[in-house]
C-alpha cells in the first residue's frame, strides 16, 4: 500500500494524506457475502443517547469475514484484494475448490492467484491457518482466537503482527502488538503472516467533515456546557472540578479491568509496566 498527498487546493487538503488503494483488485464486493448494516445513532429502542457523539455517516454494507477459517484441508485461491468500509485492513476474497466464497483478511504478501488452506497440518506460509501447537516459534501471526472455535480476535487490525515466542504445556506464549506477553491454550488457531495496510496509521484525515462521514459528531467539551447537562458545565471561566465523565465518575488515573478477571492469569506482562 502506498499513500498520495493530495493538491492543496482547499484547506481541508491542505493536510490530507489518504492512501492510494493501489492494491484493490476489485471494485465490486460479492454480493453472496454482504448483509445489511442498522444503525442506531448512539440511541437506544426508547430513543434515548446512550453513545454520545454518534449519527449520520455514509451508508454501508457489512462484508461477511471469516474468523474462524473452519474450512479444513480444502485448498483456496484468492480472487481478489478488495477494500472493506468497515475496518481498517485489506479483505482477501477466497474461492474453494468445492466452489464456496468466503472472505479472509489480506496479510502483507497475500496477492491474487495465491492459494491458502486451513487445517493441523498444512505448510506454514502467509495466509495459512492453523493451531499454534502446530505453526513454528518465532514467525508472525494474526487474526488469533482465544477459546477454540470462536474465531480470531486478537490482532486483526491495519498493520498488526503478534509473534509466537514459545510453547510451555497447553499454553503458547504470544507476544502481542501492545506489548502484552499472555498465554493463549494451544489448541486455538492463528493465522500466519501480518495484516496489510500498514500505512494506516499514517493517514491524515484532513478536515472534519472526513469524520462525519464516518458517522462520528463533534466531541463537545464538558465545561462548555451548562450545568444541567455535564456535571463540569457552568460557572465563571475556565475554573472547575477534576475532569469527569456525564455520570460524575473520575476520568483520569482510573483502573477500569476486573481485578479479578479470570483471564488475569493468562497475562504474563502487562501492556504498561
Amino acid at each position: 500500500m502506498g499513500l498520495r498527498k493530495v493538491k492543496p487546493m482547499t484547506p481541508g487538503t491542505r493536510t490530507t494524506i489518504l492512501p492510494d488503494f493501489a492494491e484493490i483488485t476489485a471494485s465490486k464486493p460479492e454480493k453472496s457475502l454482504l448483509r445489511p448494516m442498522k444503525r442506531s445513532g448512539g440511541r437506544n429502542n426508547y430513543g434515548d443517547t446512550t453513545s454520545r457523539f454518534r449519527g449520520g455517516g455514509h451508508k454501508r454494507r457489512y462484508r461477511v469475514i471469516d474468523f474462524k477459517r473452519n474450512k479444513d484441508n480444502i485448498p483456496g485461491v484468492v480472487k481478489s484484494i478488495e477494500y472493506d468500509p468497515n475496518r481498517s485492513s485489506r479483505i482477501a476474497l477466497i474461492c474453494y475448490s468445492d466452489g464456496e466464497k468466503r472472505y479472509i483478511l489480506a496479510p502483507i504478501g497475500l496477492e491474487v492467484g495465491d492459494s491458502v488452506m486451513s487445517g493441523e497440518k498444512v505448510e506454514p506460509k502467509v495466509g495459512n491457518c492453523m493451531p499454534l501447537e502446530n505453526i513454528p516459534v518465532g514467525l508472525t501471526i494474526h487474526n488469533i482466537e482465544m477459546h477454540c472455535g470462536k474465531g480470531g480476535q486478537l490482532a486483526r487490525s491495519a498493520g498488526a503482527e503478534a509473534q509466537l515466542a514459545a510453547k510451555e504445556g497447553n499454553y503458547a506464549i504470544v507476544n502481542m502488538p501492545s506489548g502484552e506477553i499472555r498465554k493463549v491454550f494451544i489448541k486455538c488457531r492463528a493465522t500466519i503472516g501480518q495484516i496489510g495496510n500498514i500505512d494506516h496509521q499514517n493517514i491524515s484525515i484532513g478536515k472534519a467533515g472526513r469524520t462525519r462521514w464516518k458517522g462520528r459528531r463533534s466531541h463537545v467539551r464538558g465545561r462548555a456546557m451548562n450545568p444541567v447537562s455535564h456535571p463540569m458545565g457552568g460557572g465563571q471561566g475556565r475554573l472547575g472540578r477534576h475532569p469527569v465523565s456525564p455520570t460524575g465518575v473520575l476520568s483520569k488515573g482510573g483502573k477500569t479491568r476486573n481485578k479479578r478477571k479470570p483471564s488475569n492469569k493468562h497475562i504474563i506482562r502487562r501492556r504498561k509496566k
